[in-house]
C-alpha cells in the first residue's frame, strides 16, 4: 500500500482534519461511522487499543484537542501492574509512519488554565512533554516507547491559529463551522480571562518526524 499521500486523523469525529491537504484522508474515532463519512474511518479507542493500521501506513497523522483525553497511567486488567496509555499511543503514531512522515498535534496546555477546566482532560502538556520521544535516546524509553522523533517545530499557538494556520492545501486551513464559532467564543472568553485584547495563545504546536531505520 502506498502510503504516500495518505493521512490519519485521530478522534476525527464527523471532520477529519488534514493539515498537509493528503489527497487520502483517514480517521479514527470511539463513536460510529458518520452515516455521509466521505473518508475511510475506523472505529477505535486508543485509549485501549492499537491504531488499527499496519505499519507505515501513512505519510501524516494529526491529533487535535485529542492528546489531552489520553490518561498517562491505568492499571493493569488484573489490578496488578500499570500501563502508559499516552506513551503507547505515541508509540503507535510513529509506527503507523512512514519514515520522515509527520506527527501534527495542537492541545490546550500548561500553564493556561484551559489545560485543566475540561475535566475529561486527563493528561497535562507541557512545552517539555515531546523531549521524552524525541533525540536519540527518548525517555520514554522507560516506559516501553519503542519509536523516535525529530522536533520539526514546537510553539504556542491562538486557538483560531491552531486550526487554520498549519501546513496544506488552502480548503483544509479554515475550521468547520461549528468548530469555528466554537474557536471564536474561546478566544473571547480566554481574552476576557485574561483581560487582554490580544490573542491568547493556549495552544501547543507539535510538529514531529518520525524517525526510523
Amino acid at each position: 500500500m502506498d502510503a504516500g499521500d495518505r493521512h490519519l486523523d485521530l478522534g476525527c469525529g464527523k471532520f477529519p482534519r488534514n493539515p498537509y491537504g493528503r489527497s487520502r484522508l483517514c480517521g479514527i474515532d470511539v463513536r460510529p461511522a458518520p452515516a455521509d463519512a466521505a473518508f475511510e474511518y475506523r472505529v477505535a479507542n486508543l485509549v485501549m487499543e492499537p491504531i488499527p493500521y499496519a505499519e507505515g501506513s501513512f505519510a501524516s497523522v494529526s491529533a487535535y484537542d485529542f492528546v489531552e483525553h489520553v490518561p498517562r497511567v491505568l492499571p493493569t486488567s488484573d489490578g496488578r501492574g500499570t500501563t502508559f496509555p499516552f506513551v503507547r499511543l505515541m508509540d503507535e503514531v510513529w509506527r503507523v509512519l512512514v519514515p520522515g512522515g509527520r506527527f501534527y498535534a495542537l492541545t490546550p496546555a500548561w500553564p493556561h488554565p484551559e489545560a485543566f477546566t475540561d475535566p475529561t482532560h486527563v493528561n497535562i502538556i507541557t512545552d517539555r512533554t515531546h523531549t521524552y520521544f524525541c533525540g536519540d535516546k527518548p525517555m520514554a524509553r522507560m516506559y516501553g516507547f519503542s519509536g523516535r522523533f525529530r522536533v520539526l517545530r514546537v510553539d504556542w499557538v491562538d486557538i483560531i491559529d491552531a486550526y487554520s494556520a498549519v501546513p496544506g492545501s488552502s480548503e483544509n486551513r479554515r475550521p468547520h463551522g461549528p468548530l469555528k464559532r466554537f474557536a471564536r467564543s474561546v478566544r473571547r472568553f480566554s481574552r476576557r480571562l485574561r483581560g487582554k485584547s490580544e490573542r491568547s495563545r493556549i495552544y501547543l504546536r507539535w510538529e514531529l518526524e518520525a524517525v526510523k531505520g
